[in-house]
């Protein structure tokens, strides 16, 4: 599903990385301690557009690393393993820094976005842990997860239009992450994203792909305590949100940044049925 950080769309006055009204800017990336603020201007980001396309997916991951949205070599690592070209529909420019679309009222997320929700889970997505992928689109993050946490682990990924489903399993076949697929270690599955995959639950990390009016339960449920889920929320105005469950089963949530991801909803609304 498509995501795209809204401050790139904004220039940033480069102020502290504080939450609104004190930052005007709302440049509220990765509030969290010990993480950089992902700040780019709108006139760095045409400079790459126009100056600096990239050609394929390792200029494509030395582009993130500069302007910042990469942050962690393990990340870089995987971002670079999962081409993206494999995951684009052939008319589309894939190692460009926007959303694309993937047909269905559907698209892949900006690359800088794939970044940022890897950076946010990658303590989650250790060898041997669960993850779970909602709303897989074309099963570019689920092949990440499931080459982060490895052949010991599990990654799924769920997706609500059978027909992406289908030809996200063909992308991952043709990724490094296609033995996984093969092993049982990832798996791909129709279904209504907003009630999760019980079968596999409950996950060390949780992804949604689409921005919900509210925290489905279901999914809350599913993650498992020390596990964390990484969901935009929001109508009109979306914020990246972060929810920590604690050994204990309470919750801690917080904002990553503010973004701009199509609407977490059903099958016939998504195909315009309703």
């Amino acid at each position: 599903m498509s995501g795209v950080i809204l401050q790139r769309l904004a220039v940033c006055c480069r102020c502290s990385c504080q939450p609104p009204p004190h930052n005007p800017c709302g440049a509220t990336v990765f509030r969290q301690s010990g993480c950089a603020p992902l700040r780019v201007s709108v006139f760095r980001n045409m400079e790459y557009f126009w100056r600096g396309r990239t050609q394929n997916n390792r200029e494509l991951v030395e582009s993130l690393k500069q302007n910042g949205s990469l942050q962690t070599k393990r990340v870089a690592d995987v971002m670079e393993q999962v081409d993206r070209g494999l995951f684009v529909p052939p008319n589309e420019l894939p190692y460009i820094d926007n959303p694309m679309p993937i047909g269905y009222n559907a698209t892949i997320s900006a690359p800088h976005m794939h970044a940022a929700c890897l950076e946010l889970l990658s303590g989650h997505l250790q060898p041997g842990m669960s993850a779970l992928d909602v709303g897989a689109g074309t099963g570019y993050l689920t092949a990440a997860f499931g080459m982060m946490v490895g052949k010991e682990g599990r990654a799924v990924g769920i997706e609500h239009i059978p027909e992406l489903t289908h030809q996200a399993i063909e992308n991952v076949q043709r990724s490094r992450a296609g033995p996984l697929l093969a092993s049982g270690s990832l798996s791909l599955h129709t279904g209504d994203g907003r009630e999760g995959y019980p079968a596999g639950a409950p996950y060390d990390a949780i992804h949604v792909g689409a921005a919900a009016s509210e925290v489905p339960l279901a999914l809350v449920d599913q993650l498992k305590p020390g596990g964390r889920m990484v969901i935009p929320v929001g109508d009109i105005f979306q914020e990246l949100t972060v929810i920590d469950k604690a050994p204990d089963g309470s919750l801690k949530q917080w904002g990553a940044t503010s973004v701009r991801y199509v609407p977490l909803t059903s099958r016939q609304s998504q195909l315009g049925h309703n």
